[in-house]
């Protein structure tokens, strides 16, 4: 835990030393609904591996009354928009996915 705690810290770092009145890096977020089935988490995961890409972030959870949706959002720190959307075009063609959509954030950096 705390080699991750440094981690964070770098980064902050590293933004605070950016001009003022730049953005960060834009981040690709993706948010999927689909039937949950035991290969569909690594299927999702494959998508980033294969591009030697390694998520900021994915968050995995059943929903509805009987458990019967799974929702992941995955988090891609710098991701373009271009590869982002190729890369949600892909997670439509997973079997049991059901809604893919894709956006994108910018955290303007400050003084």
């Amino acid at each position: 835990m705390q080699y991750r705690d440094s981690l964070r810290s770098d980064r902050s770092a590293a933004d605070l030393r950016a001009p003022a009145g730049l953005a960060s890096r834009p981040t690709a977020c993706f948010s999927l609904i689909a039937r949950p089935t035991p290969g569909l988490m690594p299927r999702v995961l494959e998508l980033f591996a294969k591009r030697d890409l390694v998520p900021s972030a994915f968050v995995a959870r059943t929903e509805g009354r009987d458990g019967d949706e799974l929702s992941i959002d995955v988090q891609m720190e710098g991701m373009d928009r271009e590869l982002a959307d190729y890369v949600a075009r892909c997670m439509r063609q997973i079997v049991g996915v059901d809604v893919v959509l894709v956006s994108e954030k910018r955290f303007a950096v400050t003084a």
